[in-house]
């Protein structure tokens, strides 16, 4: 069960301090939530997670009346920064002290006093262009110049808009303008059955379907009090890994196009490609959608088809360790990523950083096995750490994991064929506004789902926080003191996702 501690807002700023406690534990994620139809006021959340206890706590800040304002924490905990202008932009509520409180999500067409996720807001109500300016923050001095870069961009990308400030060819700073294509996925689940929502929240983002959909069905599940059958929870994992199997060894492969060695984008390219139809093969489609589901898993695997992943998976193996050899003989290749685009240990720490990106830098982490679920605790596997924090590390670092992700898939395909059990269990009557939270580790890093149940089963509220939003802030840490011809490969690296933070 998750702890709660229930404070003044205007408490919410000491109470955070003392759960921070210098970085002992991590702001996982902030929000807030419109409770004036339950209890008459607004309420901010801060989810704390403790890594060595293995739980997440949760501190809930009380706004009891206008004006609605709460102490800014960004100034200790940085990580705090863009929540606290997503809660400004979307539900109105001012952190008193914060730094910057430029718009994040709502952009300048968006009009002032329009709060999308208060629940008076009628979605339906046609809401009219501001027209307005969005400010960029300018770096001033002789010999310095900017080159501003997107929304849209010459590959097939969603929209963000990069401004570099330079100096010769150093660049000295990065402001990275994002969410264009915000689809209001938290809105659009208000008041929605849960398992209607399941499949708004299953396409969040099509590399992390698997991990979205475990989250949110775990929070499903805890709310429900629900147990999952351990070969539904043997394909979840399953499920899980050949997800994360797939996007570690296509960003190896597309990280190679940031400098220009088609050979091994087109290795990448092959590979990925031959574990997409075997996703067709297990769970229907390329994505794995359908699979994991509230209360199980949707679609049992046969023992040839268990059979099919060992032969594919030992294919795959040969010849991801030839994609590996190639860059690691390819001393043009290797001078372009050493030491390129690093993220200290200490910028990761303060930024929340999470998977790829964190353990790259040297943070040792990994939801599977500091806050499990599923089976993982029950199997044999390590969590690969590297202390660079730059490119190569965070391209090495996945190569690793591939490694360790074959090591789990067989674990898997040896354990299933002793299971039985009913696949999947109906989600019974939930209790209304009861609160819950699920997360997974996805190939980015670990996804959270919050979510308050509504009456007959509907939501009341639901907050995602992706691995991409804690990591986009990264990069404009790692990028200044490069060139931008390294930019497609610093960006590569961490592999962030737009669709993720636009829900």
């Amino acid at each position: 069960m998750l702890k709660y501690e229930r404070v003044p807002a205007r408490q919410l700023r000491e109470a955070a301090a003392g759960r921070y406690d210098n970085g002992r534990q991590q702001l996982a994620a902030m929000f807030a939530n419109d409770e004036r139809p339950l209890r008459g006021g607004m309420a901010v959340y801060c989810v704390f997670a403790d890594p060595v206890a293995g739980q997440y706590s949760l501190l809930q800040g009380i706004l009891e009346q206008e004006p609605w304002e709460f102490p800014s924490l960004t100034s200790f905990i940085p990580a705090a920064a863009w929540y606290e202008r997503e809660i400004h932009d979307l539900f109105g509520l001012v952190p008193v002290g914060h730094p910057d409180l430029r718009p994040l999500v709502l952009h300048e067409n968006w009009p002032a006093g329009v709060y999308p996720l208060r629940k008076d807001f009628d979605r339906s109500t046609p809401v009219p262009d501001a027209a307005g300016e969005f400010p960029l923050p300018a770096v001033e001095g002789e010999g310095i110049f900017e080159v501003p870069v997107g929304p849209i961009h010459a590959g097939i990308i969603e929209p963000g808009h990069f401004r570099f400030s330079q100096a010769g060819e150093p660049v000295i700073n990065l402001e990275a303008k994002l969410f264009f294509t915000h689809r209001g996925i938290e809105k659009a689940v208000e008041g929605v059955p849960v398992d209607r929502a399941f499949y708004q929240v299953e396409r969040i983002c099509g590399a992390c379907t698997v991990s979205h959909a475990l989250s949110f069905s775990q929070a499903v599940e805890a709310v429900a009090g629900l147990t999952v059958s351990r070969r539904a929870q043997y394909i979840r994992v399953m499920a899980a890994e050949l997800e994360r199997l797939y996007n570690h060894v296509s960003d190896v492969g597309n990280l190679c196009a940031g400098a220009g060695f088609a050979v091994g984008v087109s290795h990448g390219s092959r590979m990925k490609e031959q574990l997409m139809r075997l996703n067709e093969q297990v769970a229907g489609n390329r994505f794995l959608r359908g699979l994991v589901v509230p209360g199980g898993a949707a679609r049992d695997v046969s023992r040839e088809m268990l059979h099919e992943i060992k032969q594919i998976l030992r294919s795959l193996e040969e010849d991801f360790a030839e994609l590996l050899d190639l860059l690691r003989e390819n001393h043009t290749f290797l001078d372009r990523i050493n030491t390129t685009g690093i993220l200290p240990q200490q910028a990761a720490r303060d930024l929340g950083v999470v998977g790829v990106a964190a353990r790259a830098s040297g943070i040792d982490c990994d939801l599977r096995r500091d806050f499990g679920y599923a089976v993982y605790s029950e199997l044999d596997f390590k969590v690969p750490v590297r202390f660079e924090g730059d490119v190569a590390a965070r391209l090495w670092l996945r190569a690793d994991e591939v490694a360790q992700t074959i090591h789990i898939l067989r674990q898997i395909m040896d354990g299933m064929p002793l299971l039985t059990g009913k696949l999947k269990a109906a989600i019974p009557a939930l209790p209304a506004y009861q609160s819950s939270l699920g997360w997974s580790e996805s190939a980015r890093g670990g996804n959270l789902h919050w979510l308050m149940t509504g009456e007959n089963n509907t939501l009341y509220r639901l907050f995602v926080r992706s691995a991409s939003y804690s990591n986009w802030p990264a990069l404009a840490v790692a990028v200044p003191g490069n060139i931008i011809p390294d930019f497609p490969l610093i960006n590569k690296s961490f592999e962030l996702c737009y669709a993720c933070i636009d829900r």
